[in-house]
């Protein structure tokens, strides 16, 4: 049985009675800044066992009578059509995408505001998609001098000239498909605009990483570093906080830097600043939740190196920097961990030398590693899920999941009348054949029954496999890295 590192029921407790308590500090009125993702939070499931991928809208749902959500859209985004990786889907459809996935929850989407507004063509467009759907949409412009003349930017030519949105509860809820959509801004225009109107709203961050009362070096702290190497985010000890309590706290580079500034911004909007320190402006309670501390370390060593691999993959596809890819070697060497201690890693490369073609491993959850080669009917990959489903199901490894009868037509499919140049399955059509399989046979209806036991297992291929395949062992919730090579040398992968 997998070890939990955190307790998920008590951080839930713990976050909505924090966030209650920080809104009462106020006129009943808190702009809350939602950091990171909402609704699929894969990175903290992974470094901290026992946390729900979906924890912080659960979090919502306990304050759902109290919460209003705004989303934040910056419309050089919409312009440049800004794509989210993870998702594949530009940013202005994934704004559709979350108000979606909030109302089906039964949460309010008060409106969407549409920051760094210039008259850009394509966002009008977009915006008077968003007024024929019935959505509210407010405008904040870009400010001279933000963010570092407070004088101008706390004005009614700064932030008077943004639209005041009009909220009705009293926490909103600021959030946004990506970083640089101007959360902040959009909280702090609007306490300008509620202190003008008599209204002593307040702020506050929510942001899990990194954890202000670990250790600057822990390694989830240290997980979180990795994960955001090419946005040049750096952990450090809050010298606000210790100057002011004499207690040692972390938080990241961008916001002690900033912080002189938006003390700066409180105290012309409110006449004082109701914070110490950036670690002051935090709610997160996740540092209290966790309940095993080995676990949880041994989980963020584990991610550290599979941030190592993905590093490496992208900068063969020229999406990063090499320094990105040294930062991260500094992170392992800090968490004193090595590739070496991803054992599915030498399995895959072993097998691939040996059969001279791509091959996969996969490390169950009991420590085995099964291996997957290359054949004129299945991918390393695919071959490796099945081969992994028969030990679960404890299956002969004679006897045949999928009869060559029903992948042979597969094949010729894909050849023949798609225009395909491999006929190997991937593994979504391998799952497809396998589920047609098990219709009429026991067996291959056993092993379908196995594809739950997948979930967090590590697996590592000799090659970089195609969105399809990542895709699917994504969706399988398998921990999947990659040799950053090609297995062709061809100049165009996509």
């Amino acid at each position: 049985m997998r070890k939990l590192a955190f307790d998920n029921n008590l951080y839930l407790e713990l976050q909505s009675k924090h966030i209650l308590e920080r809104i009462s500090k106020f006129d009943n009125k808190l702009y809350l800044e939602f950091g990171g993702k909402l609704f699929d939070d894969y990175h903290a499931s992974r470094v901290l066992p026992g946390f729900l991928p979906d924890s912080k809208l659960r979090m919502l749902l306990t304050l759902k009578e109290q919460i209003e959500i705004v989303i934040a859209l910056n419309a050089n985004d919409v312009e440049k059509s800004k794509v989210r990786s993870d998702l594949g889907i530009t940013y202005d459809d994934d704004t559709l995408r979350l108000i979606d996935a909030f109302r089906a929850c039964d949460l309010y989407v008060g409106s969407v505001v549409i920051t760094h507004y210039n008259n850009q063509p394509s966002v009008d467009n977009f915006c008077n998609h968003l007024n024929n759907l019935g959505i509210k949409v407010h405008y904040h412009y870009p400010i001279t001098g933000y963010p570092s003349n407070i004088a101008h930017i706390v004005s009614d030519e700064g932030f008077g000239k943004n639209d005041y949105i009009e909220t009705i509860k009293p926490l909103v809820v600021v959030t946004a498909p990506g970083p640089g959509s101007g959360k902040m801004a959009t909280c702090l225009s609007q306490l300008y605009h509620e202190y003008k109107r008599g209204i002593k709203a307040g702020y506050a961050k929510y942001e899990t990483f990194p954890i202000w009362n670990l250790a600057l070096k822990h390694p989830v702290n240290l997980a979180y570093e990795a994960a955001t190497a090419d946005l040049n985010d750096i952990n450090m000890i809050d010298p606000f906080h210790l100057e002011a309590y004499g207690i040692t706290t972390v938080n990241y580079n961008r916001d002690v830097e900033i912080f002189p500034v938006l003390k700066a911004m409180f105290e012309k909007i409110a006449g004082e600043s109701p914070y110490k320190s950036p670690t002051d402006m935090g709610v997160n309670m996740a540092g209290y939740a966790i309940i095993d501390n080995d676990v949880a370390i041994e989980a963020s060593n584990k991610e550290i190196i599979r941030r190592y691999f993905l590093a490496l993959e992208d900068l063969k596809k020229n999406l990063i920097a090499e320094s990105d890819v040294e930062k991260i070697e500094i992170i392992m060497s800090q968490a004193n961990v090595s590739v070496a201690d991803r054992k599915c890693v030498a399995v895959a490369k072993d097998k691939a030398t040996e059969t001279q073609a791509p091959a996969f491993a996969i490390e169950l959850e009991n420590g085995e590693i099964v291996t997957g080669k290359t054949t004129s009917l299945l991918g390393a990959a695919s071959a490796a899920i099945l081969n992994a489903l028969k030990v679960l199901g404890k299956i002969d490894d004679g006897i045949p999941l999928i009869s060559p009868s029903i992948i042979e037509p597969i094949q010729k499919l894909k050849t023949d009348n798609l225009g395909n140049s491999n006929p190997r399955l991937h593994t979504d059509e391998v799952l497809i054949a396998l589920s047609i399989s098990a219709t009429t046979n026991p067996i291959s209806h056993l092993a379908m029954e196995q594809l739950s036991k997948l979930k967090h297992c590590e697996a590592h291929s000799s090659v970089i496999l195609s969105e399809v395949d990542k895709n699917v062992f994504r969706k399988l919730k398998v921990n999947l890295t990659c040799e950053p090579e090609y297995q062709s040398k061809k100049l165009y992968h996509k």
